[in-house]
């Protein structure tokens, strides 16, 4: 913080501890993000909807009784994620559409555990909302004991995306690295012995990940990477984080001694147990299927979604969020990203006719490849350096090309809209246009593929690095670069309105720009993308 902000923040604190409560909270919002008391709490990420909020918190020292979140008259008893009442969860259901609600928490007895704050739901899914701003990133995890970016400057790369007060942030995969089995990543990254010392043990694969020595070892190991990444700054800022390959615990590779993915029942365990502590599932959706993967439990429908998820903003936008790891099949020429049911839903919503804009948000990114195995590609990296279809790329399985194909022309074929991806995985910023796939032509409505930057990474981390060759469209497409990818720190800014999306997109070198270069960034690019017809 600033030493100006520092005096106006100390001389603020006496009289907003005398304000009634609602009024704190409304002066705690015009005062610096550093101000806010973020009290017991460790970190706070919430998600919402229409009618629900959903919010994942940890706290500095555990609670032996359930906490209480205050939604204006509404109260919600707090739910344990862990086995040390340590983290706790708080779902609210029953709201009204489009409102901002007061919220605050407090432990057993009534001590406040936090300042108060605001947190509104979305609009009702038949309003017309006039626009919506999405902040888009990807690959924020990564431990600062095992070289990746400091979490300080990750944090502050967030605050700056905020400065620009989405109304909603994507975070798409790659929250945590601890791989633990990848012959190319594990060694210096969770099998490390350096990894070992941190977390001051071994993860037993036999046993379960929480209520057994696993859990401790999974708050040394995961916690270190999102807690002081996301702290309390997006409060106010509903969250919808997305899974990928590192946060099943292991990098998507297939060698002759091992194939990581689809992932076991360890590896299930793992992402299910990180999800439910750190930051919110999907909120239920009377559009999408209660019967996807990671949506039922015990044959019962859960009251969230572990995999599919959706950000529904009225009639103006959706965004469909869905990562391909969890129903990945290994069938051949039927093998599968997405199970039938998964396809099916993003299919019948990109045809619904209700709405301005469907977005299309997957794991895995589509128009560039970097010869890695688990892409939706077969080009594979030659010993010329080139990428290239000559060599049998190992384990790759060519139904993941045909689902790709299917998807891209479902995403071609919707009327008078942009048909936009937003994805992850890939470290780097871009965009371009898919013009053709295969032998299908989408030349007359070209599906926008945008990289959305990575907000962590660590100095090899990059595709130029570790996979020797950078982010490159694959060679069965045909792909018009707006942007050729970008390997720097960064984020992407989405405004949507009736008519059009903008896109910002955003970057940080840190090879060649100061830290304080990251509090003024401007965007390096801007796209308008306006509605055909």
């Amino acid at each position: 913080m600033k030493r100006r902000d520092f005096l106006r923040a100390s001389a603020a604190a006496p009289l907003l501890a005398a304000l009634p409560d609602e009024l704190r909270a409304q002066a705690m919002l015009a005062t610096p993000q550093a101000a806010w008391d973020s009290g017991q709490l460790r970190h706070l990420l919430p998600t919402v909807s229409d009618r629900e909020i959903l919010i994942k918190a940890s706290f500095r020292k555990p609670l032996t009784k359930p906490p209480t979140l205050h939604l204006d008259a509404h109260k919600v008893t707090g739910t344990m994620t862990d086995t040390a009442g340590e983290f706790w969860q708080f779902h609210a259901n029953n709201l009204e559409p489009g409102r901002t609600y007061q919220l605050s928490l407090t432990g057993a007895g009534g001590p406040r555990l936090c300042a108060p704050w605001t947190l509104a739901t979305f609009p009702d899914p038949s309003s017309t909302p006039k626009s919506l701003r999405v902040l888009f990133y990807t690959c924020a995890g990564g431990h600062e004991g095992l070289a990746y970016l400091p979490v300080t400057t990750r944090n502050r790369l967030l605050r700056r995306a905020l400065s620009f007060k989405p109304d909603a942030a994507v975070a798409n995969g790659d929250h945590v690295y601890w791989d633990l089995r990848s012959p190319l990543t594990s060694k210096r990254t969770g099998g490390s012995e350096k990894a070992r010392e941190l977390i001051r043990g071994t993860f037993e694969r036999s046993s379960a990940a929480l209520g057994t020595d696993n859990e401790a070892l999974l708050k040394r190991a995961a916690g270190p990477q999102i807690e002081p990444v996301y702290g309390t700054d997006f409060r106010s800022t509903p969250t919808f984080f997305i899974q990928d390959d590192h946060d099943y615990y292991d990098n998507d590779d297939a060698y002759d001694e091992i194939v990581t993915f689809p992932p076991d029942a360890f590896m299930t365990q793992m992402a299910r147990a990180t999800q439910s502590l750190w930051y919110p599932e999907f909120l239920p959706d009377a559009t999408r299927p209660t019967g996807l993967a990671g949506s039922s439990l015990n044959g019962r429908a859960q009251a969230v979604s572990e995999s599919f998820g959706t950000l529904r903003y009225g009639r103006l936008a959706e965004v469909l969020l869905y990562t391909v790891r969890r129903t990945m099949t290994m069938a051949g020429p039927s093998a599968v990203f997405l199970d039938d049911l998964t396809e099916d839903w993003l299919k019948r919503r990109m045809a619904a006719p209700d709405l301005a804009h469907v977005v299309n948000a997957p794991s895995n990114p589509p128009g560039w490849t970097a010869g890695k195995w688990g892409e939706w590609y077969p080009d594979v990296l030659g010993r010329d350096g080139k990428l290239t279809l000559e060599v049998k790329k190992p384990y790759w399985q060519d139904g993941w090309l045909r689902q790709h194909d299917r998807l891209m022309v479902a995403m071609s074929e919707m009327k008078g809209r942009v048909p936009l991806a937003v994805s992850g995985d890939l470290h780097a910023t871009g965009i371009g246009r898919i013009q053709r796939t295969g032998n299908h032509d989408l030349s007359a409505n070209p599906v926008v593929s945008v990289l959305s930057g990575p907000v962590g990474t660590w100095p090899g981390g990059w595709p130029s690095g570790i996979r020797k060759i950078g982010a490159q469209p694959p060679l069965n497409l045909k792909v018009d670069e707006e942007v050729k990818p970008i390997e720097n720190h960064g984020f992407t800014l989405a405004d949507f309105t009736n008519d059009k999306i903008v896109l910002r997109f955003f970057k940080w070198d840190r090879n060649a720009q100061a830290l304080e270069a990251i509090d003024t960034l401007e965007p390096f690019h801007t796209s308008e993308l306006k509605r055909p017809g």
